[in-house]
């Protein structure tokens, strides 16, 4: 008992004294003296601490903005007449200021996006996960995410001059400017995004998950779907609603290729305008500032502002619902 607390004493000493050494080389070779390294740390958390609280304030400084024009612009407009008018003509005579052809149009934007994106970007997601060989996976992924970076007017154009075209051959008599290129070209920018963060999420899935599927006989496609997606679903579920979200807040693509023409239509063949493209219409300089139509930007925004912090809010509650703890 003696020579055991002796061995651990000995032991203490001969860690105590190699870190007063390595200590001492680390000041030797820095050069900073204890003085200074206490001062470091004093005040490097106060300034992490005010960079971080930056962001807040700045989020707050653009919720009071939002919100103070906004009840400027409910000053004229009556709630009611806002969210259960289907007429939207506030640059016009009569005017009028029913959101639900905006809101109607960001949303069938968005539902054709997702239902391009959805299968095609989980099903890379699959084959890179899965399927893919180290090299090829090296390849794609990279190339994935630089689409990603192409700025969205880009691909506003290439819904006007391919998909457009290539639709009416297809459907002749289909108009230039419609809902269904727009949500093609939308969903295409964000496959890139499903994608990545839905690989993503399949490689963080426990190795030995994977092989415990395979040594039971699983082939790959059965593991992918009765292991890999059921693990990683909270990842996915995240990566659907960023991109649903990403698709609603879309602007330089369905200002080009969906038209201005706020139609409360379910009919994709027809031009549509969504909230974010009537705020680029506004924004160009032409309306009377602090006009009712200069106001209505702000009470778009706000509706904008709203549907995407809620989405934010059930993707965070869905990705907690369906994690999965290894």
């Amino acid at each position: 008992m003696t020579d055991h607390n002796t061995l651990e004493a000995n032991s203490k000493q001969q860690m105590n004294s190699l870190n007063l050494t390595v200590r001492d080389k680390i000041k030797n070779k820095t050069g900073v003296s204890a003085r200074y390294n206490k001062f470091v740390e004093y005040i490097m958390p106060k300034i992490l601490f005010l960079i971080s609280t930056i962001s807040i304030f700045v989020t707050l400084g653009i919720v009071y903005t939002l919100f103070e024009s906004t009840i400027t612009f409910f000053s004229f407009v009556s709630i009611k007449e806002f969210l259960t008018g289907t007429r939207w003509t506030p640059l016009f005579e009569p005017q009028q200021f029913g959101i639900l052809p905006l809101l109607l149009g960001s949303v069938l934007v968005a539902v054709i996006a997702i239902a391009i994106a959805g299968p095609i970007g989980l099903g890379a997601a699959v084959y890179l996960s899965q399927y893919a060989p180290d090299r090829v996976k090296k390849t794609l992924k990279p190339i994935l995410e630089v689409l990603a970076g192409v700025p969205t007017i880009v691909y506003g154009f290439f819904a006007l001059n391919f998909i457009t075209p290539v639709l009416q051959s297809l459907m002749p008599g289909l108009g230039l400017f419609n809902a269904l290129s727009a949500g093609i070209a939308v969903g295409i920018m964000i496959i890139p995004m499903i994608a990545s963060l839905s690989e993503d999420a399949m490689a963080a899935v426990p190795k030995h998950i994977r092989e415990g599927a395979y040594a039971l006989g699983s082939t790959r496609f059965e593991a992918a779907y009765k292991v890999i997606i059921p693990g990683a679903l909270s990842g996915i579920i995240a990566s659907f609603v960023l991109a649903i979200s990403r698709a609603i807040g879309e602007t330089m693509i369905v200002t080009i290729a969906a038209g201005a023409m706020p139609n409360f239509t379910f009919n994709p063949l027809e031009p549509v305008q969504t909230m974010t493209a009537y705020i680029v219409q506004v924004s160009l300089g032409d309306t009377p500032y602090r006009s009712i139509a200069y106001y209505t930007i702000y009470a778009v925004g706000m509706t904008l502002f709203i549907i995407t912090f809620v989405m934010n809010i059930f993707a965070n509650w869905l990705t907690k619902k369906f994690r999965e703890e290894y």
